[in-house]
């Protein structure tokens, strides 16, 4: 569980904006979740975080338990950011953000985004979020298992 200190009220929408409330917060979850998960993949994203705002919420979300990370074996320089159990949670969230986009809003959608819904049309959402969080659990012990055989053998 997430240790929350000096939270504005006892609220807990706006406790939870406090942690992922902001645009770049979000979007760095959403490209955990697309397996996306090094400071490089994150500055390449289409949106063009900034190197200096994205050190801040990566270390705002290791902070409140939401992601973590571990050192690439392979390369010293490298950090592998994955999400947390608590950052998992999130994905219906993500879920819901994205169907009121594409139901609400009058917009030409990226490639990654058209491709989803055409994949995802037919299922209902409950079958779409477990899916998505059962994929990213095994990518993230796929991760987590390639760092530790490789600590192994070295």
């Amino acid at each position: 569980m997430i240790n929350i200190e000096n939270n504005r009220s006892g609220c807990p929408v706006s406790t939870s904006l406090e942690i992922i409330g902001d645009s770049w917060t979000l979007l760095i979850i959403r490209d955990l979740f697309l397996e996306r998960n090094t400071f490089k993949n994150f500055i390449n994203s289409p949106e063009k975080i900034s190197s200096n705002v994205l050190t801040d919420r990566l270390k705002k979300l290791i902070k409140n338990d939401i992601i973590s990370y571990f050192i690439d074996p392979r390369d010293k320089k490298i950090k592998k950011y994955y999400l947390t159990d608590a950052g998992i949670a999130l994905f219906p969230m993500i879920y819901n953000l994205s169907m009121w986009s594409k139901i609400h809003l009058k917009m030409r959608f990226n490639g990654v985004a058209t491709e989803w819904y055409e994949e995802n049309q037919n299922k209902n959402s409950d079958d779409v979020i477990a899916d998505s969080i059962n994929g990213y659990k095994l990518f993230r012990s796929e991760l987590l298992s390639q760092a530790q055989n490789h600590k192994m053998a070295i």
